[in-house]
């Protein structure tokens, strides 16, 4: 497994918990960061996917 499909799993995981955290305290900033760490972790997971076929795993 590519270390970017963990890195972006992680990265969608961490988002999840700030955008959560943001709606409890009512921070929108938190919030949207976490939204936008989401989308990063996502796309880092495509790449990692991608690397990973090409390789042929």
């Amino acid at each position: 497994m590519d270390k970017d499909r963990i890195e972006g799993a992680a990265k969608n995981i961490g988002g999840k918990i700030k955008e959560a955290a943001g709606k409890v305290t009512g921070d929108a900033k938190l919030e949207t960061s976490g939204k936008a760490d989401q989308v990063t972790g996502k796309v880092q997971n495509a790449v990692g996917g991608i690397k990973d076929t090409l390789r042929g795993k």
